[in-house]
């Protein structure tokens, strides 16, 4: 709550920054928007912002859970599987090496103008960062919980379960809380190559038509909607995940 609170302050900080720039300057509407003008066309044009921003919500909620479930289902064969661990890596990186927007085109032209190329994209996005961490706190468990463990005769599959798992799920909630912030991202470069709804798409139609107050409405629904998904996300690992280090 209390980083909620200091978000607020921060983001209400920027938009008095950016109205008294816009003052000072006296910039045109069509170079930067005041605050004033962007919540004005917000307001007029809610219902159409409204009417995009749900395709954007579905694409990166469904893309943030499969990018979870890819993610995590990696980071155990790599952990389990030594040989696993040599095909997969490459794949890791191979994800993060060739960029977004190079490959979104060809997720367009794959699977077409629909919802499952922006999924695909979100997960591309959001891939790394989840398997990553997750893979390195399987592989940092503590050495003295192995230890009792085999004391006790417990088997490798109990070991893992019991054990390795719960002592990663910090890692892994890391990577989520990132993954969360890159989702949203991900929806909207998907629209930007090639949609015919969500917000990505009305932030370039509203930018062809030089529409830039509403082209920043969109913009801060994109905003507010990626900081309530990460404040749900952070206090559900943290309701869940209770033996993390809290902050």
């Amino acid at each position: 709550m209390r980083l909620f609170k200091r978000s607020c302050i921060v983001f209400s900080g920027l938009i008095l920054m950016w109205e008294l720039l816009v003052l000072a300057l006296h910039l045109p509407s069509y170079i930067l928007p005041s605050p004033a003008q962007v919540f004005f066309s917000g307001s007029e044009n809610f219902s159409t912002l409204a009417a995009h921003a749900l395709p954007t919500i579905i694409e990166t909620l469904l893309g943030l859970m499969l990018g979870i479930v890819f993610g995590c289902s990696t980071a155990i064969l790599m952990a389990i599987f030594r040989h696993a661990r040599f095909w997969l890596l490459p794949i890791l990186v191979v994800s993060q090496a060739i960029p977004t927007f190079a490959i979104a085109p060809l997720l367009v032209i794959w699977f077409g103008y629909g919802i499952a190329a922006k999924i695909i994209t979100t997960v591309l996005m959001i891939f790394y960062p989840i398997t990553s961490a997750f893979y390195d706190g399987l592989r940092q468990t503590d050495p003295g919980w192995l230890d009792l463990a085999k004391t006790m005769q417990a088997k490798q599959w109990q070991i893992f379960w019991h054990i390795r798992i719960p002592a990663a799920l910090p890692n892994l909630a890391s990577g989520i809380r990132v993954a969360t912030v890159i989702a949203p991202i991900g929806a909207v470069v998907g629209e930007w190559v090639g949609a015919s709804r969500g917000l990505g798409y009305l932030m370039l139609n509203a930018n062809a038509r030089m529409q830039i107050d509403l082209m920043f409405a969109a913009l801060f629904v994109i905003v507010i909607f990626s900081l309530l998904l990460y404040f749900s996300v952070d206090k559900s690992l943290r309701y869940f995940i209770t033996w993390q280090t809290e902050n």
